[in-house]
């Protein structure tokens, strides 16, 4: 028992979940990181398919199965009217407004689209986007309503 006076002991649990809000950053974040994933490929000049799980029923046994499929990742960045690249940050199919009006951000050339997603993904972190996080997932659940 000595060796635990040594320590400072608290009457601390973990947390069963996490937050709504931390949820849904990790959730942009990990789109992020396939974005990220995505223009390192294209720079190199191979694809990034990242792999996911889809479960089914056999119809001829009525067993469910589950097979690992590749994950299709759209590209965020796209080409402006201007002619210059720009980029738009999505939860899930709504586009994040990053300010007042503006959403996307201008690029000047593709090798800088991991940069800008690294500058991105800290503001994620950061809970500087929590507010349109928020509307886009209100816009989102709204949809469902009937």
């Amino acid at each position: 028992m000595s060796a635990l006076n040594a320590l400072k002991l608290v009457a601390a649990q973990k947390p069963t979940s996490l937050p709504q809000v931390q949820q849904r950053r990790n959730k942009l974040v990990k789109r992020i990181w396939e974005q990220i994933e995505l223009a390192k490929a294209e720079q190199a000049g191979t694809t990034f398919a990242p792999t996911k799980f889809r479960t089914y029923t056999d119809k001829e046994t009525g067993v469910r199965k589950q097979v690992e499929i590749s994950k299709r990742v759209k590209a965020w960045w796209f080409t402006a009217d201007n002619g210059k690249l720009a980029l738009s940050v999505r939860f899930g199919p709504k586009v994040l407004e990053l300010a007042k009006g503006k959403y996307a951000v201008e690029i000047a050339n593709s090798g800088e689209i991991i940069n800008v997603l690294e500058v991105v993904k800290t503001a994620v972190q950061n809970g500087e986007l929590d507010a349109a996080i928020d509307a886009a997932a209100k816009k989102l659940r709204d949809g469902f309503a009937r």
